[in-house]
């Protein structure tokens, strides 16, 4: 009964991420039920202000 590289190694046999409904970036990670990209299931669009380029 070992914890560890037994139990996890077998984690990265599916995807992580897939393709996201609303932005479709591939950013959508199925364990936690949300985009990464766009911050969908939230019905506002995920936006930060040190992530915007300065025109």
């Amino acid at each position: 009964m070992t914890k560890g590289t037994t139990s996890k190694g077998k984690r990265n046999r599916k995807p992580t991420h897939i393709v996201c409904r609303r932005c479709g970036h591939k950013t959508y990670n199925i364990h936690t039920k949300r985009c990464s990209h766009c911050g969908y299931p939230a019905p506002r669009m995920r936006s930060y202000s040190w992530a915007k380029k300065k025109k």
